[in-house]
């Protein structure tokens, strides 16, 4: 039978790829399952029925509350035995809305779903935030104990912060001890006790508090997702991009970050008995790859609020104003193990390469009678091209051990080389180009 050449080459380089794919492993060593390449979005038809939301009484009106109606059409689809949520073109305005099993929401091109900016509007509920279970109030787009769940399209989830975001900084100013919590804000999208979760192509800006939270999440994919909040002129307080909150098996791809705080964190937990609290857990096999980040705290953060996190990626990122690559929040009230963490294959410019101190914000060993112990180990930085202010900013403290930090393959411009190296045990330098000059 005769083969194109074309096809015979497509055929080869899949054959070649494939071989590749299977021989990449996780940090520890283990193979990273096939799941982790298959990126493809299902079409919206397989989801079911598709519910309209302008069919069901939903007026196209960006100052007209319709929270009620949009949840009505959400547990019309429920009850139907599931369907897609489709917003159309236009700007609607709700506050908490709740999938159930079955639903998924799809965003037109053109469609806006928009946050009240009154707090009123979003119920208070019993939900995860800040490493704790406790009543406060629901985001946007809720959805627990819905397997399968998705949030997809052209559209934007627009979470209408700046109200918000004046009136945390008006009130640090006449209380500088206000947490994040006191300041009553919503979060924009908040999924927990879900498996087989993917969100695709949207636009997710403009969050009043975090805007993607995760919370004992099994197998999900965040592909081509643009996540956006503003640090000037009025700054987004904790509008950390996507909160990882002991999830297991996350892809995140293609996407783009820029918000005022971290771009990827990775929770947990906090408190000196956080690690024996089923309300807790760690965060394990997260792929974050192909993504462009903007201004942000830092690529990756481990912390503040996490107590075990394991066999973490990050690779084929460009950046772009961030603060720092790699941040370890270390805190001396809880049990913390960060272990197996690669970073490769990056390129542009942060302040800090690596950045490891203490974290005691909201410090509180809850009368436990002496700090903590940390650990961060198995800490990989390797193919970087990087500009930055300091390649290190790492702290000396009797409450966390340093060690096994390999660093591979680096061209770094930078204003302060590494500095406090003995504050790492068996720290590796391979081929290390500082400021032109090759001499680690």
């Amino acid at each position: 039978m005769y083969l194109p050449f074309r096809f015979i080459l497509l055929l080869s380089i899949g054959f070649c790829a494939g071989n590749l794919f299977a021989d990449e492993v996780f940090p520890d060593g283990t193979p990273i399952p096939d799941w982790f390449r298959e990126t493809e979005t299902p079409d919206l038809h397989d989801f079911g029925k598709l519910f309209r939301i302008s069919d069901y009484g939903v007026v196209e009106d960006s100052t007209l509350l319709q929270t009620d109606g949009i949840q009505a059409v959400i547990d019309r689809a429920h009850q139907s035995g599931g369907g897609v949520i489709v917003v159309p073109k236009g700007t609607y305005l709700s506050g908490s809305l709740f999938f159930k099993p079955g639903t998924h929401l799809y965003l037109e091109r053109g469609a806006t779903l928009k946050g009240s900016d009154d707090i009123s509007h979003f119920k208070i509920v019993e939900t995860r935030i800040e490493g704790q279970t406790l009543k406060y109030f629901a985001a946007l787009i809720n959805a627990d104990r819905v397997d399968g769940f998705s949030i997809s399209g052209d559209g934007v989830i627009n979470g209408n912060g700046l109200r918000y975001w004046k009136s945390f900084w008006l009130r640090r100013e006449v209380n500088p001890e206000c947490t994040n919590m006191d300041e009553m804000r919503p979060r924009l999208v908040y999924i927990s006790n879900s498996k087989d979760v993917q969100l695709s192509g949207v636009r997710l800006e403009n969050s009043p508090f975090w805007t993607m939270h995760l919370y004992k999440c099994e197998n999900v994919k965040i592909l081509g997702v643009s996540i956006f909040a503003p640090y000037a002129p009025v700054k987004a307080p904790s509008s950390d991009a996507i909160d990882l909150d002991a999830c297991k098996n996350v892809l995140i791809k293609n996407c783009y970050m820029s918000v005022n705080d971290d771009a990827v964190a990775l929770k947990g937990g906090k408190g000196p008995t956080a690690d024996k609290d089923d309300n807790n857990g760690e965060n394990r096999n997260i792929v974050i790859e192909d993504n462009v980040y903007g201004f942000c705290h830092s690529v990756l953060t481990c912390g503040s609020e996490s107590i075990h996190n394991y066999n973490i990626i990050v690779r084929r990122c460009k950046v772009n104003n961030a603060q720092r690559l790699l941040w370890l929040k270390m805190r001396p009230d809880t049990p913390q193990n960060y272990e197996y963490i690669t970073m490769e294959d990056i390129s542009g410019d942060a302040v800090n390469l690596l950045y490891i101190r203490p974290w005691t914000q909201f410090f509180d060993l809850k009368g436990h009678p002496a700090l903590l112990m940390s650990y961060a180990s198995h800490i990989t930085m390797r193919n970087i091209r990087l500009d930055c202010h300091a390649f290190f900013n790492v702290d000396s403290s009797p409450q966390y051990q340093l060690s096994d930090f390999l660093f591979e393959n680096l061209d770094i411009r930078t204003a302060i080389p590494p500095e406090n190296t003995e504050n790492i045990q068996k720290l590796i330098f391979n081929n290390v180009k500082i400021n032109g000059i090759t001499n680690h």
